[in-house]
């Protein structure tokens, strides 16, 4: 009696872990949604990490730091120049400024290795005020956007993503002014993103400034990216592709900020 008591323990057990391992593969599909069961066993999951991770993260003297002081110097703006932004908005049209943002600090808990480049966990999520495609930020510059999101826990997809419909508005700061144009894609050999599409006629220099754009709802004006690392003509000489050397290192990513629109008292 208890041997068969013993087995059929050993049955639910194998039962249980298959199921989650069905689940999770569901999981993987990159641009979907979690639904509620997977919410719930994705917060398990981040629960269970803190608790064996605390020795490790619980003492950091960084874990709480406020990193605001670094997004002054990516987004160039203080309060001396707030009337100006006012100003510059109303002229482009733009509907936010990193001054409009809250920054919430997380921490990255994992990173799917078969997707390293493409997205990573962090230990933030609804109840924190985090929802689904804000900006991602550190004080390197952009990182890239929340992509998926449960109670305690969000999923960012990376700038150096591999998916072609993630694309970003970007801003390239030339001696003639502002130059609009697409970031997407990653050279992994480089370590470079890229910019697709720029027209032949543009002269685009080394080291020009790379920031976001503004012109797109999900990341405000003025995020640094990166500076130019060199520019190719393709085969038909019709347009240029610009290689974009970022201060990230992707490999070694720990802390992130995840900008939150303010809301009016």
């Amino acid at each position: 009696m208890y041997k068969k008591k013993k087995n059929n323990n050993k049955f639910i057990v194998i039962g249980s872990i298959f199921i989650v391992i069905i689940l999770l593969s569901f999981s993987l599909t990159l641009n979907r949604n979690y639904t509620l069961l997977e919410g719930g066993l994705k917060d398990l999951s981040v629960f269970i990490n803190k608790v064996f991770m605390f020795p490790f993260t619980g003492l950091n003297k960084d874990k709480d730091k406020d990193l605001s002081d670094s997004y002054i110097i990516q987004k160039n703006v203080n309060k001396s120049l707030e009337k100006e932004i006012q100003e510059l908005k109303q002229e482009l049209g733009l509907k936010n400024t990193l001054t409009e943002y809250d920054h919430i600090n997380a921490t990255v808990l994992s990173r799917n290795k078969s997707y390293w480049f493409n997205t990573l966990t962090i230990d933030k999520g609804k109840k924190d005020g985090i929802k689904k495609g804000m900006a991602v930020v550190n004080s390197n510059g952009l990182i890239g956007k929340i992509q998926k999101v449960s109670n305690h826990s969000s999923e960012i997809k990376l700038i150096t993503s591999d998916d072609v419909n993630f694309k970003i508005s970007v801003s390239i700061q030339t001696d003639q002014g502002d130059s609009y144009a697409i970031l997407s894609g990653y050279d992994k050999k480089s370590g470079d993103v890229i910019i697709l599409g720029v027209d032949k006629t543009s002269n685009i220099n080394k080291d020009y400034k790379i920031v976001t754009s503004g012109l797109s709802d999900i990341f405000p004006r003025g995020i640094y990216i990166g500076v130019v690392d060199k520019v190719v003509s393709d085969k038909y000489d019709l347009s240029k592709t610009i290689y974009v050397k970022t201060k990230q290192n992707f490999n070694n990513i720990h802390y992130v900020t995840v900008l939150s629109e303010k809301t009016n008292a």
